[in-house]
């Protein structure tokens, strides 16, 4: 796994103003997956607001399985809350104390049926931090083989292998509307423009 330096925080990146103030809040919701509380805080002007936090008792994890031609191996599934198909990358929950690469290797063979010689942690995303603290870790899988799958016993999945330029321009078209998919498929493209990928891929990624 290639683990880059980060690159130095520019100045302007420094916060600003007051944090905001809240008492210890109070557990409205629960279930295994998340907490729902709500809190009397104070906001960075002063002024009194309710509000209330989804807690997640999983951080998301995102993978991009990018194979050796350049495709990319995507899933299809029915999703719940907006009650549509969706076209996404390989993707799934892990418990708060595992390591998130754990979690992607886990995702990766049970959804697709495939592992990777080479991990690289690629984009770490605050998902909707208005109202939640759910935090993914995205990863970029080379090097893949197949292995058995295991999908979860709620799940139906498709799964197809295109162009990973077809992959991105469908979901900067709106097509596959993922939040994860799409920011992970576009961080990818931001390395093979940098050169951060092997030479013959970035010729495949870039077209």
């Amino acid at each position: 796994m290639s683990n880059k330096p980060a690159s130095p925080k520019p100045e302007w990146l420094k916060p600003h103003g007051q944090p905001w103030g809240a008492d210890g809040g109070k557990v409205v919701y629960d279930n295994p997956w998340i907490t729902l509380t709500e809190y009397q805080a104070v906001a960075p002007t002063g002024r009194p607001a309710l509000y209330g936090k989804v807690a997640f008792k999983n951080r998301a994890i995102g993978v991009v399985p990018l194979h050796d031609d350049g495709t990319v191996t995507l899933v299809g599934q029915n999703r719940f809350p907006h009650g549509n198909y969706s076209w996404e990358i390989p993707e799934g929950g892990a418990p708060l104390d595992e390591e998130p690469l754990d979690g992607a290797r886990r995702e990766l063979a049970e959804e697709v049926g495939l592992e990777a010689a080479d991990w690289r942690p690629i984009l770490v995303m605050e998902l909707s931090n208005s109202i939640t603290d759910e935090v993914c870790h995205g990863f970029l899988a080379l090097g893949l083989t197949p292995t058995a799958t295991a999908p979860d016993e709620t799940e139906d999945l498709a799964i197809a292998r295109v162009p990973f330029g077809e992959a991105l321009d469908a979901a900067v078209a709106g097509h596959m509307p993922d939040s994860l998919t799409v920011a992970l498929l576009l961080r990818v493209h931001h390395m093979a423009v940098r050169g951060e990928l092997p030479a013959d891929l970035v010729r495949r990624v870039l077209g």
